[in-house]
């Protein structure tokens, strides 16, 4: 049979438009097939790049997530350059505003320096104006978290490989019996190797434990002739608020079990206003300009699932969560490492085996 491409990648989402970009990079022949982006994890993202202020526990998913943030800096840079598009990369830092003082407010974070409690006055020190809610007592400062605006990022990649000299065929239905026998290829595409990067619908392909965690969000405009309220992220209970410098503004996410069950509900939207509110009652006046959702695929532990299946031609990135714009620029250089064998310290953790207790998963 003749060789499609060096390696296809299945799923034209972020991450697997990330992977096939970073190969192509590195000189290989790269076939994405997709079947549809609008309901994909990165329409349920704000691009928030938050790892401390999140509050991930020390270990694995920290380390990967910290690495991840330093490289979107050049990553975006390398994208802007490839394309003349903004991926609207702002190192913003994050205010996560609190209710309530905590008994220990002082933290230690092992990723770089200590994290101090602010006073109300101090945190509005960080901001245009003194738009906190009259409940705020205070808060944390995270001045190494920022943003990325995932549309535009997205855009920036599909741009970046299109040019790069990356196929993509969109359409395509790839089910659980083509991933049964990869010498025959997938859809009659041959490739050497195969990436599985189809987010929340993963299951469907491989007995893998991704699940679709539904994710509801608002978008508020500024008037143009208006001043943003913010010039951060707020990062609070149960809400995070994404001012962009377009003057729109991203309210997120509602995290919700519910398969995929599709649209917009008053219940999910009214919370998401009244929490917004509660923290910066400015963004009241504003119209509301999209009410949107989407998917993210959620793993037990919340690490993504990396590297190797069962069959050895096929390596999975999938798994990614709440993390998956975030971990965009890792998860493309810790695959296409695993290409070139020169596997990430990082990857061991993210195997897909930590779940299955010595049974492999069959391909």
């Amino acid at each position: 049979m003749t060789k499609a491409a060096d390696v296809i990648v299945i799923g034209g989402g972020i991450i697997g438009l990330s992977i096939a970009l970073e190969l192509r990079w590195r000189g290989l022949q790269v076939l994405v097939l997709t079947q549809d982006y609008q309901n994909a994890a990165a329409n349920a993202a704000a691009g928030m790049l938050a790892p401390q202020a999140e509050e991930i526990a020390p270990g694995a998913l920290l380390d990967l997530c910290t690495y991840s943030r330093s490289l979107y800096a050049d990553w975006t840079t390398k994208l802007t350059m490839a394309t003349g598009l903004d991926t609207g990369y702002w190192e913003c830092g994050i205010l996560a505003p609190r209710y309530v003082r905590p008994a220990f407010p002082e933290r230690n974070r092992p990723s770089d320096s200590q994290i101090t409690w602010h006073s109300r006055k101090e945190l509005v020190g960080h901001l245009p104006t003194d738009n906190l809610g009259m409940e705020v007592v205070g808060g944390y400062w995270f001045d190494t978290d920022g943003q990325v605006d995932n549309r535009a990022l997205y855009k920036s990649i599909q741009a970046a490989a299109e040019f790069a000299g990356v196929r993509v065929q969109t359409g395509v239905v790839v089910t659980a019996q083509d991933l049964q026998d990869l010498s025959q290829g997938v859809n009659g595409l041959v490739a050497d190797r195969y990436i599985l990067a189809t987010g929340a619908w993963s299951q469907e392909l491989l007995p893998v434990p991704v699940v679709p965690r539904k994710g509801q969000l608002i978008a508020l405009q500024v008037p143009h002739e208006e001043d943003l309220p913010l010039n951060t992220v707020l990062f609070g209970t149960e809400i995070y608020i994404v001012p962009r410098r377009d003057g729109r503004i991203v309210i997120g996410a509602t995290s919700e079990d519910v398969g995929f069950s599709t649209g917009n509900t008053a219940e999910g939207v009214q919370g998401l206003f009244d929490r917004a509110i509660r923290l910066c009652p400015a963004l009241a006046k504003y119209p509301v300009v999209e009410q949107w959702w989407g998917f993210r695929p959620a793993t037990p532990d919340e690490l993504p699932i990396l590297g190797h299946s069962a069959d050895p031609r096929l390596i999975l990135a999938t798994g990614h969560y709440r993390n998956g714009i975030l971990l965009a620029p890792a998860t493309a250089q810790i695959i296409a490492d695993l290409l070139f064998d020169r596997p990430h310290p990082l990857l061991s953790d993210c195997d897909y085996r930590r779940f299955i207790d010595g049974n492999k998963l069959s391909s």
